[in-house]
């Protein structure tokens, strides 16, 4: 006869059978979503972005890995289609690290630029569509050197001399891009052929000195500290190591094959030593005001004290950036904005201080640079001034014409608004060709809170 408890363990065998198996269901289910969960946490992120537009209107393209706080960006392609390698090499890298991504260390985010150049490339030539040379267009009179200064007239491709420098430093919507895709990076890497050689950027800079023979040796390259066959003026890496970026030139030994393999072992012991060679942005004090280290980059890659004059005050710090005025402008730093051009940006102080003012529109017709946008126009000085400076990002568009009014000096002079600050012309300075000059709206500014704030206090009392 079946006892009550062999008829019980009967009972309950299929049922604890049945809830294993429901168990065991349940777990098949949820365990893959917690690792794949944990997976995504360890996994750098992965990002597709446009930089900017060429000549011709190209897409300038970046691929991001990795979040960590020191930028490494890695530029291909910079001399089009006699440098399809390079281009060859920078997609090959970037396929690379979609499928790798966790080789990229916390500490970096690593961007890579197929071509800088997409003009040059779709016309198979060294040129951007300007014919200008983008690696001798770089305002290098900002470094610590003199014989590697920007020139119009420039040693190019096996030392042919040319007019190829562009019309004057920075001319190149491509150079715009670059100079402020870096304005926060740590380390640059440009990628050229064919020579077979790793060259860090020409001034004594120790940590570009060093990521140069880091890279060879683990590439098998030959190092060079100088490009050995000709000057290099206005060049990328001369412009970044200005600012403490650390800069190097890998030159492919071929200009067919992309050295893949090689290149590869070259970056992952630049990563590897990224800590010894790559340092977060520093800021500078000027005219006894600490600059934080973006917006020190800004001002003095858009013209220094010449532009914007000095500061005022000192910055005001905030959780997402960070603000600071100067005597021409107001700056802002919004790191929500980081890698878009607006990561700096001067506040619509033009627009501020003429809130209150009516301007009559220009003739389309009789314009020699018309803007549907605000519906004013640029001529003469003021023209060439505003494209030299790339006035579109520092002082906007023009939201008067040129008119007579009193200047700051206190002088009747001529004058325009735009979104961002205002022109004076000084006709005294022709001959030193310095008669166009920023007006002081930040100083002007300043004295216009000065006065709320008393006016407030006066109010309370």
């Amino acid at each position: 006869m079946t006892s009550f408890y062999q008829l019980r363990a009967g009972l309950l065998r299929p049922r604890i059978v049945l809830f294993w198996l429901v168990v065991t269901f349940v777990a098949s289910c949820y365990l893959p979503i917690a690792h794949d969960s944990a997976y995504a946490q360890t996994t750098p992120p992965i990002r597709d972005l446009t930089i900017g537009t060429s000549g011709q209107g190209r897409p300038i393209n970046a691929v991001q890995f990795g979040d960590g706080p020191l930028k490494l960006v890695i530029v291909g392609d910079t001399h089009g289609g006699p440098e399809f390698a390079t281009y060859n090499l920078a997609n090959e890298l970037i396929a690379h690290f979609r499928a790798n991504p966790q080789e990229v260390p916390a500490n970096l985010r690593l961007y890579i630029i197929p071509t800088l150049n997409p003009d040059g490339l779709a016309l198979g030539m060294r040129f951007n569509a300007n014919y200008v040379d983008l690696n001798r267009n770089m305002n290098t009179f900002l470094d610590s050197c003199s014989d590697n200064d920007w020139s119009t007239t420039v040693q190019g491709a096996y030392g042919l001399v040319s007019d190829t420098g562009g019309p004057y430093p920075d001319s190149e919507v491509e150079s715009r891009v670059i100079r402020n895709f870096l304005l926060d990076a740590s380390g640059a890497i440009f990628l050229h052929n064919n020579a077979g050689l790793v060259f860090p950027a020409y001034c004594e800079h120790a940590p570009s000195n060093l990521m140069a023979q880091i890279y060879a040796e683990a590439a098998n390259y030959i190092y060079a500290r100088y490009w050995p066959n000709y000057m290099i003026t206005g060049s990328m890496a001369d412009w970044a190591s200005a600012f403490g970026i650390t800069s190097i030139t890998p030159e492919l030994v071929s200009d067919v094959d992309s050295e893949f393999e090689q290149n590869l072992a070259g970056i992952r012991a630049v990563m590897a030593a990224s800590e010894t060679l790559l340092f977060p942005p520093a800021g500078e004090s000027v005219a006894g005001f600490e600059l934080p280290p973006e917006i020190w980059r800004f001002w003095k890659a858009y013209g220094g004290e010449a532009v914007f004059g000095l500061p005022l005050e000192e910055a005001q710090i905030s959780p997402n950036g960070a603000r600071q005025r100067f005597t021409n402008v107001v700056l802002e730093l919004d790191y929500s904005a980081a890698d878009t051009p607006d990561l700096v940006r001067p506040l619509d102080l033009g627009r501020k201080v003429t809130a209150a003012q009516e301007f009559a529109p220009a003739d389309p017709a009789s314009s020699p640079l018309y803007f549907e946008q605000t519906g004013h126009s640029l001529r003469e000085a003021f023209l060439y001034y505003w494209q030299r400076i790339d006035g579109e990002r520092v002082l906007g568009l023009p939201i008067s014409e040129e008119f007579w009014t009193r200047s700051a000096d206190g002088q009747m002079r001529i004058v325009q608004y735009f979104e961002r600050g205002a022109l004076a012309y000084y006709p005294e300075f022709e001959a030193s060709g310095q008669a166009v000059k920023l007006e002081p709206l930040g100083a002007l500014d300043l004295q216009l809170d000065l006065v709320q704030a008393a006016w407030s206090s006066h109010q309370v009392r």
